[in-house]
């Protein structure tokens, strides 16, 4: 899709069987990402998602954007964009949700949350809060508890169960079209 000013009819059509979103609701996200799109490049940088208000003071939103970007070039294309928004968009995206959350703690990318992933995940999170001394044995307990199998780390199946109550569906859903909404810009 690259540098572009207008979105082709084919890739709307293609994007609209791929996400949540109408052929409109695509026109009207392709100009908002244009417009996030600072040096018209056809992505967005982590330097060009820091100016949307509100993301740059979330101190996930490199953990956030690496996700986004499924082909690991450094930077989010539309495709990747809309894919992404997809999850936050819907409703009934439960388990698309949970996947997406399971992935801001992989930091490694190998399917389970170790000790060190969570480690990392939670020091980004709290700063210098809490010593490293106690966010380790946060870090310990969280393991310890949510572990049902006692490998030292958590799988996707343990994750969701420790997140059951949580209500991280909902704090995991935007409304991409209001006025308040985080791509608005």
């Amino acid at each position: 899709m690259g540098a572009q000013l207008s979105i082709s009819e084919s890739d709307v059509q293609e994007l609209k069987v791929q996400s949540n979103f109408t052929e409109e609701e695509l026109k009207k996200l392709h100009r908002r990402f244009q417009k996030l799109d600072l040096n018209n490049n056809g992505t967005l940088s982590t330097s060009e998602f820091l100016e949307i208000p509100a993301l740059e003071q979330n101190p996930l939103v490199h953990r956030v954007i690496s996700i986004f970007d499924d082909d690991e070039s450094g930077e989010v294309d539309f495709r990747e964009f809309i894919n992404a928004l997809s999850i936050f968009a819907g409703q009934d995206n439960h388990k698309e949700k949970l996947i997406f959350a399971f992935k801001l703690y992989d930091v490694n990318k190998d399917g389970f949350i170790s000790n060190g992933d969570l480690f990392t995940v939670l020091k980004t999170m709290v700063g210098d809060n809490l010593d490293d001394l106690q966010l380790q044995q946060l870090v310990d307990r969280t393991i310890l508890q949510a572990d049902k199998d006692k490998d030292g780390k958590l799988s996707f199946v343990e994750f969701t169960e420790m997140v059951k109550d949580s209500g991280i569906e909902e704090k995991l859903t935007l409304d991409v079209f209001s006025d308040s909404g985080a791509i608005t810009s």
